[in-house]
């Protein structure tokens, strides 16, 4: 039976390493623009604590690590995709 290492990703603003299954993904993709949780090109990504994704400075790293700027209705998006993960986190998103 092959076993499968997990895939680490480190959270942009905690700086811990998790495994990519735990985190929230953004994608700048050059062609569809800023994705949440799917896309090629370009990733960031935030562990699902209130701590990490709560963060005053989080549209600041995101911008950095995404190297591009980020419109105030992606952010509105962001946190009801948060929002909605957090009242059902089984669901996904």
């Amino acid at each position: 039976m092959i076993q499968h290492t997990p895939v680490m990703r480190i959270c942009i603003s905690c700086k811990k390493t998790y495994d990519r299954k735990d985190l929230f993904k953004i994608t700048k993709d050059h062609k569809q623009g800023i994705m949440i949780q799917k896309g090629t090109g370009r990733s960031a990504y935030i562990c699902k604590s209130n701590k990490c994704y709560s963060d005053s400075k989080i549209k600041k790293k995101l911008q950095k690590a995404l190297k591009t700027s980020l419109e105030p209705a992606f952010l509105e998006i962001f946190a009801k995709e948060i929002t909605s993960y957090i009242n059902n986190p089984n669901k996904g998103i």
